[in-house]
């Protein structure tokens, strides 16, 4: 499905959420405009199988961070870093950053691995005020049916999405505190 371009929605370590094959620009596209997004220049991160798959797309030179990412990943976490020529430029805004995550789950893991590419994700956001994250992959379905080819059930997910760490200026921040603590 995904080397067809298909869109799927599937558990992390975190929240639900929503991809497609890396290359599947159609899709991309699709799912940028479902949430909102620049479709020409998406604000979308990444799921890697490994660091191995990892390091083929980015660019970690500094030592502090390639331990940074060892010591923390699999994880809760999004880090932020610089992409190399390998990511397509859909995903190259003009700070030539990406999102990457590795997540502690092993669904979206072996998705990923078996693809053999990355996958683009976004987190399945709920219009409910009082929740931010649908849990519930049932409703996740029911949602998303149509726009969706495939909901994988991993059971009920969380509502925390994961930690955002910028590791792209001088010192590293952290954009948003999830569930991750960051092991510095």
């Amino acid at each position: 499905m995904l080397d067809n371009g298909g869109i799927i929605i599937y558990p992390t370590d975190t929240v639900y959420a929503m991809g497609c094959d890396i290359n599947a620009t159609k899709s991309i596209e699709r799912i940028a405009r479902l949430k909102g997004l620049n479709p020409k220049n998406p604000e979308l991160s990444l799921i890697f199988y490994n660091m191995s798959q990892l390091s083929e797309y980015t660019i970690i030179r500094d030592n502090t961070i390639f331990k940074l990412l060892k010591r923390n990943l699999p994880g809760p976490f999004t880090f932020i870093v610089q992409a190399n020529n390998q990511i397509p430029k859909l995903f190259k805004n003009k700070k030539k950053t990406v999102g990457i995550r590795i997540p502690d789950n092993n669904i979206v893991l072996e998705l990923v691995r078996e693809l053999g590419r990355p996958i683009i994700t976004t987190s399945i956001h709920d219009p409910d005020e009082v929740i931010e994250y649908t849990t519930d992959p049932e409703l996740i379905h029911e949602k998303y049916h149509d726009f969706a080819d495939a909901v994988i059930d991993g059971g009920f997910g969380k509502n925390e999405a994961s930690t955002i760490v910028d590791c792209t200026g001088e010192e590293i921040e952290i954009i948003r505190q999830g569930p991750g603590i960051l092991d510095m």
